[in-house]
This record gives C-alpha cells, sequence and structure tokens, in this order.
C-alpha cells in the first residue's frame, strides 16, 4: 500500500493540510449558501430530477464514498449516451480517449453553465468536510476507470481525492486520461504544502475564466 511518509516536517505539512481543508470548506459552505441555494433553484426548475446527484468514487486507500455535485444531465442520460455514441463515430473515439465529451448530450442547458465555472462542484465541501476528499488532490476516480490501471493507480489513490488538482489546472478535460493519471502520479511525489496553495491560487484564475470545463 503506498503511503506518504510521515515523518518531520511533512507531518506537520500533512497535519495543516487538514486543517486547512475543515477550515476553508465549513467557511465556504456558509458563505456560499446563497450561491448554493440559487444553483439548486435553477436545477429544480429547469428539468426534471433531483437537485443534487451523488456517484461512487474511489478515495483513499481505495475505500467507496458518495461524491456529490448539483445534478447537471437529463434524468435519461444513460440512454441519451448510448443513442449518440451508437450514430457518431467520431464521439465514441472521443469518448474512448477522454471519458468525456465535448458536446455532451446528456447535459442541460443549465447543467453546462453550471459546469462552465464549476458551480456543480460546490457540494463537494461537504465531502471535505466529512474527510472523503482535500481541497487538493487527484480528482476521484470512478471504479471502472482505477480498474484497467490497477499497477499504475496505486499513488493516486493513496491521498484523498481534491476539489482541484493539478489536472484542472493543466488542461483539464483537454487532456487525455492517461495524461491526467500522469499528473495525479506527480502530485504524490512532488507533494508540498506550498505546491498545494499554488494550486489553489491557479484554480481561482481556471474557474472564472471556465478554461477546459465542459
Amino acid at each position: 500500500m503506498w503511503e506518504w511518509p510521515a515523518e518531520g516536517w511533512r507531518a506537520v505539512g500533512m497535519a495543516l493540510k487538514r486543517c486547512l481543508d475543515v477550515a476553508a470548506a465549513a467557511w465556504a459552505l456558509v458563505v456560499l449558501s446563497p450561491v448554493l441555494a440559487a444553483c439548486a433553484l435553477l436545477v429544480k426548475f429547469s428539468s426534471p430530477g433531483p437537485v443534487l446527484f451523488s456517484q461512487p468514487r474511489v478515495g483513499r486507500r481505495g475505500r467507496l464514498f458518495r461524491m456529490w455535485k448539483f445534478r447537471t444531465m437529463f434524468q435519461n442520460g444513460d440512454e441519451i449516451l448510448a443513442r449518440h455514441l451508437e450514430n457518431d463515430p467520431a464521439a465514441r473515439e472521443e469518448w474512448r480517449r477522454y471519458y468525456k465529451l465535448k458536446k455532451d448530450p446528456r447535459v442541460t442547458p443549465v447543467g453546462r453553465i453550471l459546469r462552465r465555472y464549476s458551480l456543480d462542484e460546490l457540494p463537494q465541501f461537504w465531502n471535505v468536510l466529512r474527510g472523503d476528499m482535500s481541497l487538493v488532490g487527484p480528482r476521484p476516480y470512478l471504479e471502472r476507470e482505477v480498474a484497467p490501471y490497477a499497477h499504475e493507480i496505486g499513488p493516486v489513490i493513496a491521498v484523498r481525492p481534491g476539489l482541484t488538482g493539478l489536472w484542472q489546472i493543466s488542461g483539464r478535460n483537454r487532456t487525455t486520461f492517461e495524461e491526467r493519471l500522469r499528473m495525479d502520479q506527480r502530485y504524490f511525489t512532488g507533494w508540498s504544502l506550498r505546491n498545494d496553495l499554488a494550486i489553489l491560487l491557479k484554480t481561482v484564475r481556471v474557474v472564472c475564466t471556465g478554461d477546459g470545463a465542459y
């Protein structure tokens, strides 16, 4: 099992990282409560279905947890995607490479706006407060994404997944899955509290511009 060495200054840094997670998540849930409420209302009245969407993701040490988001897709999203991929070879190849589609037919008009500015991710501050996630780390992987890379994924799932990370500030959805995995491995080997703070600062610019989000 991969682990961060918890000795000396690194142990202090890891403790400070968790303190920062708790303080920032609690502050964000309070201060951003009007934004959370507005997003919830937009989702509720824009399309049928629940306001929140949860999905099992792979957390620290391979433990599954439920990651929360505002719902950005139509209820019958799986059917819509299956039909789209069946009829569009280019979309099939894009899905194979990225596990994402730039023009995803499952996403609602309101969902596109929420995704563009990462507003759909705001409920994950609750995951951070609970200890499922951290402010900074690898984005949480799906089980089906982890299985084919079992021999490489160890360092990535040794740490709490993050709200943001190297992937978010390095092209995000424009990168391939393999590139994302390399970035997450690099985060593990080069971790420091200073690097976390630098990623957080760069994330502000990326979120404000919507760079790489769809």
